[in-house]
């Protein structure tokens, strides 16, 4: 390996052959002409995503080592990393792109809001996440994972949990599981008053799970409109089209 690798930058690499190709014919299920790698690191997903004909590619590395690398060993790659932290990057394309990448850990919900935040652009995102993350993603409402992540995520994407892998397809291995899930964007994202308040309401609710809707969102609403029986719910039972009708009746 000509490499080291950096704890402080959460890099686990994938070395599994088959856990690559399923991703990369996770891709190619989809049209699309620009692609977005997030963390190459040793460039194991890398090596088949150059492979891929007539697309635009661009991978964002913050660890120079390991851009050093990734330009020795694909030369095809030279001109196309950005060497940056993917939090602090605007979108690398002007047009249209999807988003893949075994996306560092300790950066993975940052990560989500992200791609949130470039939604117009990014119709679908592929990673892989730890499993926690993945489910916490893909939970519906009523499960025990279901929450501010899920909610903001699934207003704007369909989001599908692939597969799991196992801690043995990385070196190092991390200490938990991993899952793969794909971001579709929904053309029926449901009616909110504006994205702000949506997001507030849903942060605020989500702030004191435990308890009723009443008494976590108080501040947004009217006392007339808490008088609600819905008020008497927890976040966690709300679905996402819910969270959204309810941002028409807050103050």
């Amino acid at each position: 390996m000509e490499y080291s690798l950096k704890k402080s930058l959460g890099q686990h690499f994938l070395k599994d052959e088959n856990v690559c190709q399923k991703i990369v014919d996770e891709l190619h299920q989809h049209n699309f002409e620009r692609l977005l790698e997030v963390g190459p690191g040793g460039g194991a997903l890398t090596k088949y995503l150059l492979r891929i004909p007539s697309i635009d590619f661009k991978a964002v590395e913050l660890d120079n080592e390991k851009v050093q690398y990734l330009e020795r060993a694909y030369p095809g790659i030279r001109g196309n990393i950005i060497h940056d932290n993917f939090l602090d990057i605007d979108p690398p394309f002007p047009e249209i792109f999807t988003v893949v990448g075994n996306f560092p850990y300790n950066i993975s919900t940052q990560i989500l809001f992200k791609v949130l935040d470039w939604k117009e652009q990014v119709p679908m995102i592929i990673g892989m996440f730890q499993k926690e993350v993945a489910e916490r993603a893909a939970s519906k409402e009523g499960s025990k994972v279901y929450g501010v992540l899920s909610v903001l995520v699934q207003a704007f994407y369909r989001v599908d949990y692939l597969f799991d892998v196992d801690p043995s397809c990385f070196n190092p291995p991390p200490k938990v599981m991993s899952g793969v899930i794909r971001l579709t964007r929904r053309d029926d994202t449901p009616s909110m008053k504006s994205e702000r308040a949506f997001f507030n309401l849903v942060k605020t609710a989500f702030n004191q799970r435990r308890k009723t809707l009443r008494n976590a969102v108080k501040s947004l609403f009217s006392s007339e409109e808490l008088k609600d029986e819905l008020f008497n719910k927890r976040a966690e039972v709300l679905s996402v089209e819910e969270f959204a009708a309810l941002t028409f009746r807050m103050n």
